[in-house]
């Protein structure tokens, strides 16, 4: 995500978002993995290995879509009941190995009781048969009602409100998904087509990624699109999705982005995915999402006449340099976000320093300056508050944003630009396809450097105030009195 401005995020659905069609279950209890910010989410004693999910899309927004989600996982722990996170759809059957399995709901999960105890290291194929509805708020995530279709905006805590998994990015799996709509629509989906069938006034539409993905970046994209193919460094294939009627108007901007994939390859390595692009959808969000292979950008980012050239420039290299920091190398938790969004902002701020001449310096000093406020109100960078109920957009504030850009900037003062360089790009080296938390960045990072930072950045990631920053000594927070 660009900025904290452009950045909404609602309330969890109520419990009553999702009918569940069940047997009788005894006392279902919801389980999560103890994410300090998002406790409920994801779910303990098993591995998802892949999700394959099937949609039909009946061309009206107005109705469900009928869906069949499957997943291979295997079993970390013996099991008498596995949950998965679901909310906002009716689930007709679920089948474990095989076998059909009662069902119930408990707030946001679907608990399922297999027939027997499972062992430990034990396969698992769960088919949950379902509907996946996109007629609620939409500001709460989940599917996007856009001009001629759908979309998905599923970050934070929102995939289960399409389909059924095990909603937290440190489950990371692969995804391949079969999505039958009218044959006058377009149908566009993470990783690279696999192939279309045609089946009467319908066409399936099958796409499979090539690396693993947390759930929070699944996208889907169904509507009247064109898809314009480019070709990237190294023959990447570089593919964007735009509404039919706005092709001519956006490609000068869309041609952009090879060359920003080649300026952002010279920063931190080769491109971590089998392809890129952008997704432009005739929706009001509010933000633009960093789907893993298939950026969301809002149309009228592109089609208004508010925002300056450089200005659009940057936040598409945000969302692109996300693919590496976020995406390839995934939080582990959710306090862990800053390494997501201090990282796509410090790409943004030295993309606009080197092609729009807006100094990263003026930038980091007024970031400085108003520091301490973002600290007071929301929390240090890898320790942030926790979103009061009903305020999720508070997760995305400032502090994780060019607060955390910040990090990077005093690091790099710390212990000069060539080791910073060799840094970043042994992170997304080491941690490609993985997950890593802030202990793992100070750790490469006391390494890269030759000794131990671990008292000089645990100031800045964790600090009520903000540390001195090196070679700066004349620079000062401004924060109003209250919040000093």
């Amino acid at each position: 995500m660009p900025f904290i401005s452009r950045r909404l995020r609602a309330a969890l659905l109520a419990t009553a978002s999702a009918t569940l069609v069940a047997a009788t279950l005894p006392s279902p209890v919801p389980l999560g993995i103890g994410d300090p910010l998002f406790p409920h989410l994801g779910n303990p004693g098993y591995d998802v290995r892949t999700y394959d999910i099937g949609l039909t899309y009946h061309g009206d927004n107005s109705k469900p879509l009928e869906a069949v989600t499957s997943i291979d996982a295997r079993t970390t722990e013996p099991l008498d009941r596995i949950n998965l996170d679901f909310a906002r759809g009716s689930v007709r059957t679920v089948e474990v190995n095989g076998l059909r399995a009662d069902f119930a709901v408990k707030d946001e999960d679907l608990v399922i009781q297999p027939i027997g105890r499972l062992p430990a290291g034990a396969p698992l194929r769960i088919t949950v048969r379902h509907t996946s509805d996109p007629t609620g708020d939409q500001d709460s995530g989940g599917w996007l009602r856009t001009a001629d279709g759908l979309a998905m905006a599923n970050q934070a805590d929102a995939a289960h409100r399409v389909f059924p998994s095990n909603d937290h990015p440190a489950d990371k799996a692969y995804f391949t998904f079969r999505i039958t709509a009218p044959k006058d629509l377009t149908v566009v989906a993470n990783g690279l087509p696999t192939g279309t069938a045609r089946q009467g006034a319908d066409t399936t539409w099958t796409y499979r990624t090539e690396h693993p993905m947390a759930t929070e970046l699944a996208q889907v994209s169904i509507g009247r699109s064109t898809v314009l193919h480019r070709t990237g460094p190294h023959g990447l294939p570089v593919r964007d999705v735009v509404p039919s009627a706005d092709r001519k108007h956006l490609e000068p901007r869309l041609s952009k982005t090879p060359a920003q994939l080649e300026w952002m390859e010279q920063q931190v390595g080769r491109y971590p995915f089998e392809t890129y692009g952008l997704l432009v959808a005739a929706t009001q969000t509010g933000f633009e999402l960093e789907t893993q292979t298939l950026s969301l950008f809002e149309r009228s980012l592109f089609t208004g006449t508010g925002h300056p050239e450089w200005y659009l420039d940057s936040i598409m290299v945000h969302e692109l340099a996300h693919q590496w920091f976020g995406n390839s190398v995934s939080p582990q938790n959710w306090s862990d976000l800053w390494l997501n969004e201090g990282h796509a902002t410090w790409y943004e701020a030295r993309y606009a320093e080197e092609h729009a001449d807006k100094p990263l310096e003026q930038r980091m000093r007024e970031a400085y300056t108003r520091s301490d406020g973002w600290r007071a109100a929301g929390g240090p960078p890898a320790r942030p508050d926790a979103p009061a109920p009903g305020q999720k957009i508070s997760l995305f504030r400032p502090v994780v944003y060019d607060g955390s850009a910040l990090i990077l900037y005093a690091l790099r003062q710390e212990i000069g630009k060539s080791a910073f360089d060799r840094l970043e790009r042994s992170w997304v080296s080491e941690h490609r396809d993985a997950n890593a938390t802030t202990e793992d960045f100070v750790s490469l990072a006391s390494r890269t450097a030759g000794r131990d930072l671990t008292s000089f950045l645990d100031g800045w990631l964790y600090g009520e105030k903000t540390p001195p920053m090196p070679g700066h000594p004349d620079w000062h927070s401004t924060a109003p009195a209250g919040q000093r």
